[in-house]
Formats: C-alpha cells, sequence, structure tokens
C-alpha cells in the first residue's frame, strides 16, 4: 500500500488471529509509536462521496447516510476500486442489531433489548426517507433492488463498528487498514489511539494516523482500547461483544428520573435542576460496587420535595438549594425516596426472565453461542447493578435515625444545638 501513500512506520500486516482479521507487527513496537498512517485520499469519507458519481444524489445527507449509500453502492460494483476492502468487511455482525427475535428473546427486560428495538426504528425512519426522497426519484443512478433495508442497516453497522474518534459525527470515515485494530481487553488507556494529522502547504492534507496503545513483540496483534467507559450494552450494540472481565467493571445501568410536569412545584422543579446542569427528565449511569450517584440522590430528593419541605423550592433559596439536597431533608422525604426506589428496584428485576444465579450458572457453561453469552452478560450485569441499587436502599431506609436532616443542621449552624443533638442551655434561659 506504499505506493498509494500508506506509511508503516512501525511495519504492520491484516492478518487472522484469535479475534478475527487483525493488524500484526512485524518488527517490534514501543508504545505511542506511530504503526501505519493513511492520507484523506483513501478514506471513504463525504468528500469521497461528494466526488462520486453518486454525490449529487447524496448532497445535504447527514454524514453516515452518505457514506453508508456510497458503501452499498461500491459493493454492488463489479471492479470498483473499494472491492479488495469491501470483500474483506463481514458479511454477518454479532450486533444484536442483527439478531433473530429468538435471539433477542434472550435479552427480555433488559435495558439493551428496549435500546436495540430504538435503533431498528430510527434505521427504518431513515431508511423509508432515504427510499423516497433519494433512491425511488433517480432509477438512473440506483437500482432500487440493491437499497433493501437489511442492507442499510449492514452499511449503518460497518460505519458503527468501525469509526472511531475523531473520524465520528460530521467528520465520519471509513479507513481501510487502520479498522483493522482489535480491541484490547487488558488494555487500560481511555480512548482509541486514532490521531489526524495535517500537512502541507495550509495544512491540507490530512492523515490518520494509528498508534501503539502498548509496546507490541514482532508478529504479536497490534491492539486498541475502544472505549474504557463504553459499557457492555454499547460494547455490544457498536462492535458485537462483551467484556466479562469483571475487574473491568464494564456493567451499567442507565436510571432514567423525572420531574413531573403536572405537579404543583413543578416549575420550580425544574428550574433547580437546570441550575444543576440536569433538566425536568434527569439519566444517571450506575456501575457496580459504587453506590448510586450524589447527583441522583439529590434530584430523587428535588422530585419528593412536597409538604413542610417546599419551603426550600421558595426563590430565597434557589443559589443555595441543590447544596441542601445534598444531605438528607426529613425523614418523610428520605423515606419517600427510598421507598421509591426499592419498589422501582424490584418491578425491573421482576421484568428479567431469568435470576442472578441462574445466570451466573450460565456463564460458567461451555456451551453458550457468543451471541447468547452476550446476552448473559448484558443482563446479568444490569441485575447485579439494580441488587445492588436495592440493597443500598434498603441499608439507607433501616438506618434512618442515625441521619441529620435540614431542620437540626439549621440548629446547629446557630448554636442552638451541642454536638450530641441536644438543646443548648441559653435556650432555656427566660
Amino acid at each position: 500500500m506504499a505506493s498509494k501513500g500508506v506509511a508503516e512506520p512501525g511495519g504492520v500486516e491484516v492478518r487472522r488471529g484469535e479475534l478475527g482479521l487483525g493488524l500484526f507487527a512485524k518488527r517490534s513496537v514501543s508504545k505511542n509509536q506511530e504503526v501505519v498512517s493513511i492520507p484523506k485520499t483513501l478514506w471513504m469519507d463525504v468528500d469521497t462521496v461528494r466526488r462520486s458519481e453518486i454525490g449529487e444524489c447524496c448532497a445535504g445527507l447527514r454524514p453516515w447516510i452518505a457514506v453508508a449509500l456510497y458503501l452499498l453502492h461500491e459493493k454492488a460494483k463489479p471492479h470498483s476500486d473499494w472491492s479488495a476492502y469491501i470483500r474483506v468487511l463481514p458479511r454477518t455482525l454479532d450486533s444484536p442489531l442483527f439478531w433473530s427475535e429468538e435471539e433477542l428473546a434472550e435479552l427480555k427486560g433488559t435495558q439493551l433489548l428496549s435500546s436495540i428495538n430504538g435503533f431498528k426504528e430510527f434505521l427504518k425512519r431513515e431508511y423509508d426517507k432515504v427510499m423516497t426522497e433519494v433512491i425511488e426519484p433517480r432509477p438512473d443512478v440506483f437500482d432500487r433492488s440493491l437499497y433493501t433495508l437489511e442492507a442499510f442497516t449492514w452499511a449503518f453497522g460497518i460505519l458503527r463498528s468501525r469509526t472511531f474518534p475523531p473520524l465520528i459525527g460530521d467528520n465520519l470515515a471509513l479507513v481501510p487498514l487502520a479498522d483493522f485494530v482489535n480491541h484490547g481487553f487488558g488494555l487500560t488507556n481511555e480512548d482509541p489511539y486514532w490521531h489526524v494529522k495535517s500537512a502541507g502547504v495550509f495544512a491540507r492534507q490530512e492523515t490518520l494516523t494509528l498508534q501503539a496503545a502498548a509496546n507490541c513483540a514482532e508478529k504479536q496483534e497490534v491492539l486498541m482500547q475502544y472505549g474504557k467507559k463504553k459499557g457492555n450494552a454499547q460494547l455490544a450494540t457498536d462492535y458485537g461483544f462483551v467484556d466479562s472481565d469483571e475487574k473491568n467493571n464494564r456493567d451499567s445501568f442507565t436510571l432514567t428520573l423525572q420531574v413531573s410536569l403536572s405537579e404543583r412545584f413543578a416549575d420550580d422543579k425544574v428550574d433547580i435542576a437546570q441550575m444543576a446542569g440536569l433538566d425536568s427528565t434527569a439519566y444517571f449511569n450506575l456501575y457496580r460496587n459504587q453506590g448510586p450517584p450524589e447527583d441522583m440522590i439529590a434530584y430523587l430528593r428535588l422530585i419528593a420535595l412536597f409538604g413542610s419541605d417546599s419551603f426550600l423550592l421558595e426563590a430565597l433559596f434557589r443559589n443555595t438549594v441543590w447544596d441542601h439536597l445534598r444531605l438528607p431533608i426529613s425523614r418523610e422525604n428520605e423515606e419517600a425516596i427510598c421507598e421509591a426506589m426499592i419498589e422501582g428496584c424490584r418491578a425491573t428485576l421482576r421484568e428479567y426472565s431469568s435470576t442472578i444465579d441462574e445466570d451466573t450458572m450460565l456463564l460458567n457453561s461451555s456451551e453458550l453461542s457468543t451471541r447468547k453469552k452476550m446476552a448473559v452478560v448484558v443482563r446479568l450485569g444490569e441485575k447485579r447493578i439494580l441488587q445492588e441499587q436495592l440493597q443500598w436502599f434498603e441499608t439507607h431506609l433501616a438506618d434512618l435515625d442515625r441521619l441529620e436532616f435540614y431542620a437540626e443542621r439549621r440548629l446547629r449552624d446557630l448554636g442552638l444545638l451541642d454536638d450530641k443533638g441536644n438543646m443548648t442551655p441559653w435556650v432555656f434561659k427566660s
């Protein structure tokens, strides 16, 4: 590929390994050393589409849609310049987007299943729009039979699984060779090691470089961290695999909380939430062994502010109320948030088709298919988080007698309570 401007400072080759096709070092490579460098002329991006025979038809489309259509267009051409690259792209993907109904049934009750259904609905809407506005009006350019929903979803899956920052979003690009780098399960760096560099007059010549995320011996596979903060549900959706190593803590659950807009104090509560960087609907990511986030507890207390506690919603407290919400407000308020979370966790756990013990036993089985193992890992992770949250709030509810609430803190600040919680002597003087 050197004749096409591809520089391989570290020297790599594409071959099949334990993780499928991947990049392997021809010689020893040091951490942060550039392994391969691909010029923009070899990327498949919106500029590639713009210069092509379908460029006029794709003008104004979002980058991922334009590139997806171009990928399908070139895939159908027998003598495309991209044929060698497209031939080695996977024909089937393991993301749950491509699972059968029977396989998806293994995800019953999970947030991942809800997410996948949402993706499918989104793709169907985008597909219908593309067919109506782009494909069908130009039969002279597009063979409608080649642009099925199945093909469109496959192209989406390819883009989703083979593009990394900074070449995503408006800058989305498929980069042959660089996109054969596989995920390194043991790597601890935060983000992928893709970097875009500019060179030449006025820095107009862009190049994508891949750096080694760790020292790599000759003939060893060069790997990259796909995203340390990505949970197993996102890894499954984007790439079709999960990380079952518990020390990597990939289990996650997103809790959605809402201020009821029909309640009396809705406007005040939403205003307070927005001042704290949240909104009428707030999303909190929960992880194993971490307990509920501080802002989640504060938001729960905000939602449950009623009756005698509602004085904190007055304008007088607007700039300090969030700090107050980080600590217990009243026994009634704290009981309300605990009972709501306990009920919610129990109800959600009942939605799953298996128990934690059953899934733990399944994971120890060597007979699981790749897709079923993914389903078990994801649903087990969600259930463990919910169980931990349930136990946290049950324990918290049982310990309310040990808490100090707003009224006691206020009296202490005024010097009217001593360290033992007793009224100070001068309070009783006439």
